[in-house]
């Protein structure tokens, strides 16, 4: 098409349909994980089509997951500015007029005013939420049995395509920024060269920022994990406290509506705050942690909630009959049979924590400066080659942890996902 552009609207969807992937595959992987074998070996036996069982038994089952990841993405589409403001164009959105008036101009009220109007799609996916939530039943119950798919080759080498094409179309971006990070001068000197990750020569703080994230991330995932997965099972296997748990419940959307810059601005109004007890906690590294668990609480919980609700209340009646302590049952029954979900919430908040910028650009102190801010003040210095170096050393560290996630994973089910085998 004459004339195009990439900038604009077509390249904010595009974009966003790279950023908002990974979110909206961990959901819908943990919903369609549990699959009970025996509802699809009734419908063959009843002599069903494999499309009327897909949408008989495939689509209900993965409801819940398949609406909480569209209100994932829904949301994070709505509140992501940085996508919008690189390649966005004259195409303006909310979360870039945020950016405008508490950056550009320094106006810090109206900033905050359109981040309250950003909280809007949050109780919208709340009630969205909690119609469905009425009509979610349980899919992993104490008589199921895991469904595994029998080789097709015909289906099989369709779907292996389809995911090749994927995973190309992920890589070639991938690969376009391995490129542009050995670039000498971007776009004017196109010689290749690797004086671009001699960061030192570009910011001040060299390689401590990088090594500032991978403390700030690893902190994030297990504190983050840890209380997103206790506290979704608080919120789902125990009773009583109706209103909390529907406040809990809201509480944990609201992150996900709430843009990082207001988050930020949040942060800084009530942690420097000259009579606040906690303002020992501003410009250290432990602010930066809290900050990134609660920017990204949302999916980890979502899918915590997921891999919870489909297990069988039934677990939990069996324990109290036999006496067993709730927190016993928590660890030797509900623990290991959503570890693949625990470990891929730790997974996600890590590799969020290795690329997020928006919430910490205004909490960082020189002594914990991230990857992440380096990279965004090397590349508004006009280093654009080495700002896209330490964005690839961070894209290496985040496809490393993931490489080590997928042993993990294999040993994890070996050992404590048995179960699952027929």
């Amino acid at each position: 098409m004459g004339g195009a552009s990439i900038y604009g609207f077509d390249g904010i969807v595009i974009a966003q349909v790279f950023y908002c992937f990974p979110h909206a595959t961990m959901i819908l992987v943990t919903a369609l994980t549990a699959a009970d074998a025996r509802l699809y070996e009734a419908a063959d036996a009843l002599g069903a089509s494999k499309t009327r069982i897909f949408f008989t038994v495939t689509l209900p089952g993965a409801k819940y997951g398949l609406i909480s990841a569209a209100l994932v993405v829904f949301t994070l589409v709505m509140t992501d500015f940085g996508i919008a403001k690189v390649i966005g164009g004259n195409f303006n959105v909310l979360a870039t007029d945020v950016y405008k008036q508490v950056i550009g101009q320094q106006n810090f009220s109206m900033g905050a005013v359109v981040g309250m109007v950003l909280l809007a799609p949050a109780a919208f996916a709340f009630l969205v939420d909690r119609l469905v939530q009425r009509k979610q039943v349980a899919l992993l119950t104490a008589r199921a049995v895991p469904l595994i798919p029998k080789p097709k080759s015909g289906r099989d080498a369709f779907f292996t395509i389809f995911c090749a094409i994927v995973g190309l179309w992920i890589l070639t971006i991938l690969g376009m920024a391995a490129w542009g990070s050995l670039i000498k001068y971007w776009p004017y000197n196109l010689n290749l060269t690797l004086a671009n990750y001699e960061f030192a020569n570009f910011d001040a703080n060299g390689w401590n920022s990088y090594y500032n994230s991978l403390w700030m991330a690893a902190g994030a995932a297990i504190v983050g994990t840890t209380i997103m997965f206790v506290g979704a099972w608080l919120n789902e296997k125990t009773k009583g406290f109706g209103l909390v748990r529907g406040l809990v419940q809201l509480l944990a959307f609201l992150p996900m509506a709430v843009p990082g810059l207001v988050l930020g601005l949040g942060y800084i109004f009530f942690f420097n705050a000259p009579n606040n007890p906690l303002n020992f906690l501003y410009a250290t590294m432990a602010i930066l942690v809290i900050n990134t668990v609660a920017h990204f609480y949302t999916v980890g919980h979502l899918t915590s909630t997921t891999a919870l609700k489909q297990i069988d209340p039934e677990f939990e009646s069996v324990s109290a009959s036999l006496k067993v302590p709730m927190w016993k049952t928590f660890v030797r029954v509900t623990a290991p049979i959503c570890l693949p979900s625990i470990v891929d919430i730790a997974i996600y908040m890590f590799v969020n924590a290795m690329t997020t910028v928006s919430s910490v650009i205004f909490l960082y102190a020189p002594d914990t400066k991230l990857a992440s801010v380096a990279a965004v003040n090397i590349e508004e210095s006009g280093a654009t080659a080495a700002a896209t170096a330490l964005c690839l050393v961070i894209v290496a560290t985040s496809a490393a942890v993931k490489a080590v996630h997928l042993v993990v994973d294999r040993y994890l089910f070996g050992r404590l996902q048995a179960w699952r085998r027929r």
